[in-house]
Parts: C-alpha cells; sequence; structure tokens
C-alpha cells in the first residue's frame, strides 16, 4: 500500500495549470440535482469551491467514508457554490455514465454540493489542470482562482490522518468568507490520477 500511496503522490507532482489570480475556465455540465452554468453561479457573488471526485479512488473514500467531505460541505452550503466534479472517461475508475448514477452517488455519499457533475470527455478537468481526486479549486466571486491544491497538509489514505492535518481548503474559505487573503493558496494536491 505505501509504494501505491508514493506513485499515486507522484502523480500529482507536476506543474500547475492555472496560476492563483488567473480567470477560472467557465463551464456548463450536467448533474444531480441540476446542471450547472459556473458563470450563473458565481453572478450569485459567491465564493465557489470546485471538488474533483472519482468514488472508486482511496482516497476519496477516505474523505466521504469519515464524514469529512461531506461536513464540509454542509458548513459552508449557505456561503458558498459547492460543485463536485467527475471528469473518469468511460471504461475507467469511477466513471458516472448517466443521471441515474450520479442521483446513487450524491445520495450515498451524503453530498450537500450544489451538484455532483460529470464530466465525462475531461475537458473541464483538462482546463483546470486537475491532477488527482480530490483536487481542490476555489473561485473568487470575480471569477478568479484564489486556492488550489489539496484537502489537507497530510497525503495519505488513512481517516486516522484527518484529525492530525491543516485543513487548506476550510481554512481558506474561512479567511475568503472573513474578507482576508489565503494564507496558504497553492498546495500539491495528493490522490489518485484523474482518470481521463
Amino acid at each position: 500500500m505505501k509504494k501505491t500511496i508514493f506513485f499515486l503522490l507522484s502523480l500529482s507532482l507536476s506543474s500547475f495549470a492555472l496560476d492563483n489570480g488567473d480567470q477560472a475556465p467557465a463551464f456548463e455540465l450536467k448533474g444531480h440535482p441540476k446542471n450547472i452554468k459556473s458563470k450563473n453561479i458565481l453572478q450569485e457573488s459567491k465564493y465557489m469551491v470546485i471538488e474533483w471526485y472519482n468514488d472508486g479512488c482511496p482516497f476519496v473514500r477516505k474523505h466521504y467514508d469519515s464524514q469529512n467531505i461531506p461536513k464540509l460541505q454542509k458548513k459552508y452550503k449557505d456561503r458558498v457554490n459547492w460543485v463536485v466534479v467527475n471528469s473518469s472517461a468511460e471504461g475507467k475508475q469511477g466513471h458516472i455514465a448517466n443521471l441515474e448514477k450520479a442521483t446513487e452517488l450524491y445520495s450515498k455519499e451524503q453530498m450537500s454540493s450544489l451538484s455532483l457533475l460529470m464530466d465525462n470527455n475531461g475537458d473541464v478537468g483538462q482546463a483546470y489542470g486537475a491532477k488527482t481526486t480530490p483536487h481542490f479549486f476555489i473561485v473568487d466571486p470575480a471569477g478568479k482562482i484564489v486556492y488550489q491544491g489539496a484537502i489537507d497538509s497530510i497525503p495519505s489514505a488513512y481517516k486516522e490522518d484527518i484529525a492530525k492535518a491543516d485543513n487548506y481548503v476550510s481554512q481558506a474559505l474561512d479567511e475568503v468568507l472573513a474578507g482576508k487573503k489565503v494564507t496558504t493558496a497553492k498546495t500539491r494536491p495528493y490522490g489518485c490520477s484523474v482518470k481521463y
């Protein structure tokens, strides 16, 4: 398992496709419980969280089986627009073939996000340079990226590490929602490679 974790972590060490301060690529995707146009939800003058997801990835399982990510989604539900994106291609691990499957996963994972979105051709993931599941981006109401990277500071698939880690996503959201600049604005994402 340690060799596998090292290999998966090494996949995430490539360069960032976008810099903080760059305009976040616009997207329009189908999903459950609703389809999303990013420009529409940014018009609500809220921050947007974009989370990359693959239900078969052990790093995603760590954060969903422990309820870590669903709790974060619920905590910030009224203050940010949180969307979950799946970019797994057909025939690859985690692929979401249709809205019925998206609905099933949304319920099973106890998500509180605006939607679980299907990026089956990988265009949105490639535009953002999403490398891993999970991989997070926070976009300000003007459409600029203010955070990108890992959920937290301990790159493991073990639930017991959650309590010991610094949660970068939560810290960044607390800062921007208080009108402050993000202290740790770019980190290395860790997890399984996105299955383009």
